[in-house]
């Protein structure tokens, strides 16, 4: 039996749904969660090598952000866990697939921001020209950006205007092209 609360294409119960979805974001958060987990681990390692010690002020500084920014992904990326221990058998999915949503949007954001936060700080150490360290993880910042929010969008928007042309015209529209 299809419901209007399930996806096209689907004959599933929203309970069903809520399931598939759930399955699906823990699948996706354990990728980024074990990266973001092992980059933390690293960084707070840093901090007690001897060369720590030496680094000018802006560089502690920005490695200071660098760890801060690294927990908050962490954390961030983690959290959908401890909602679902406390809140499953309360028949609360669907809100438990909202909040984890947004928490996973801010876990990656965090984490893009610690890469290109920690690839700064080893490129301003390793080349030693601060320049080409910000023009390098600003590129880096570029790439994720485009990648992880651009592309998606640009791919939602034309199957969205795909599918509405197809519906308008009663047929197929544009084959199943990935990008045109």
């Amino acid at each position: 039996m299809t419901t209007k609360d399930s996806a096209p294409g689907r004959d599933e119960t929203p309970q069903e749904r809520a399931d598939r979805l759930w399955n699906e974001m823990l699948q996706e958060v354990r990728v980024c969660q074990t990266g973001a987990q092992i980059l933390f681990g690293f960084l707070i390692g840093v901090a007690f090598t001897p060369r720590f010690a030496a680094l000018p002020d802006f560089d502690e500084n920005l490695y200071v952000a660098t760890v801060v920014l690294g927990a908050v992904a962490t954390g961030a990326l983690v959290a959908p866990v401890a909602f679902h221990r406390f809140l499953a058998g309360h028949g609360m999915k669907p809100e438990l697939i909202h909040v984890a949503g947004r928490l996973i949007a801010t876990g990656l954001t965090t984490l893009a921001l610690t890469i290109a936060a920690a690839l700064l700080l080893l490129l301003r150490t390793a080349t030693g020209s601060p320049t080409t360290a910000w023009a390098l993880s600003g590129a880096v910042l570029l790439w994720f950006t485009t990648t992880w929010l651009v592309l998606p969008q640009v791919v939602l928007r034309r199957t969205v205007a795909r599918q509405a042309a197809t519906r308008e015209h009663g047929g197929a529209a544009g084959g199943d092209r990935f990008l045109r």
